[in-house]
């Protein structure tokens, strides 16, 4: 059996165009026990993409000539193992492309819902990274202000909506006015600061009288650098990405750094999703209920294609999304 995909035919060395992507046909090799023949639905699109192609990670690197990496939704079509039957919707470590031959211990299966996106945005990895992050790592409380860069993003929109349901002050940071109303509009933040805007750091502090007591960053740089002079004493950062470094050649780090963890006894930390694995089902069940109650909308961003993949994630590099985006390959099961 053949299949379409996309492979990165040389890795970039600054920023991400078409022309590192190529699409190409392979023979999926045959089936083995343990390994499942999977339908691509839905493919996520997310900045560590980019990340993957800079060296090994928290995963191996991707190299020259390989499929580009993906987590993707996935209807089983084969099974030779006893853990997934063939009709199985499972999320999966994959690859860009139509079908994929895969180890289904790299499979979770997923449960049947209204709206399969929401297994990839709002229940999927974005809203945990979000709760996760904001709530394990964060660990805000009622009355305090939080602030979250790339606020428009597919993490973004969750940190904010989850900390107004816990009760605190939200403050996004986005690019353009537009995108800014829109997250004070649609998504209910109390403000959001266009970080274009060259005074963007006195509007900062306009728009947080308080201080900051926890920052969610998505961003890194020049923003990283800019919200530390804002934090307050005993504040916690929570490292999530580094999205304006990874098309960089020379990336930059904010140069405030240690000065301000040390002066202001902050807390700055990493982490990955996961790392709380464990605390999926509180997670999901908080998700649930702030969906169901109306306190979390749920905007996605879906690009039709295969083919289009390499453009819906060098849009997302430049920050054209708005939520989660994801690429659709093929249809829902019917």
């Amino acid at each position: 059996m053949r299949t379409r995909q996309v492979i990165v035919k040389e890795l970039p060395k600054g920023a991400l165009f078409g022309d590192h992507f190529e699409m190409s046909e392979a023979e999926l090799p045959a089936l083995q026990d343990g390994e499942v023949l999977v339908r691509t639905i839905l493919m996520s699109i997310d900045a560590a993409n980019r990340a993957w192609m800079q060296g090994a990670t928290y995963r191996e690197a991707i190299e020259a000539g390989d499929a580009m990496h993906t987590g993707a939704l996935c209807e089983v079509m084969e099974s030779k193992s006893p853990r997934l039957a063939a009709g199985d919707i499972v999320f999966a470590e994959s690859v860009w492309a139509d079908y994929a031959v895969i180890s289904a211990r790299k499979a979770a299966k997923m449960p049947r819902v209204p709206q399969l996106s929401h297994l990839m945005s709002v229940f999927g990895i974005a809203g945990k990274t979000a709760f996760h992050g904001l709530v394990s790592v964060g660990r805000p409380v009622p009355g305090e202000t939080v602030v979250v860069s790339a606020a428009a993003g597919s993490v973004g929109v969750y940190v904010g909506q989850i900390a107004k349901a816990m009760g605190c002050h939200v403050v996004g940071i986005a690019g353009g006015p537009e995108k800014c109303g829109w997250v004070v509009d649609e998504l209910g933040f109390d403000a959001c600061v266009d970080y274009r805007d060259p005074a963007w750091s006195k509007t900062l502090k306009g728009a947080c009288p308080a201080g900051i007591d926890v920052y969610f960053d998505n961003v890194g740089g020049a923003v990283l650098e800019t919200v530390l002079f804002r934090m307050n004493e005993r504040g916690r950062i929570v490292c999530c990405g580094a999205v304006s470094q990874y098309d960089a050649s020379t990336p930059n780090g904010p140069r405030n750094l240690p000065g301000m963890v040390v002066v202001k006894r902050l807390r700055m930390e990493g982490f990955i999703v996961m790392d709380f694995a464990k605390d999926d089902e509180k997670a999901l069940r908080a998700l649930q209920n702030w969906v169901a109650s109306g306190a979390i909308k749920v905007p996605e961003d879906i690009v039709e294609g295969l083919e289009n993949a390499p453009k819906a994630l060098i849009g997302l590099l430049s920050g054209d999304n708005r939520g989660k985006r994801m690429v659709r390959v093929g249809a829902d099961p019917s």
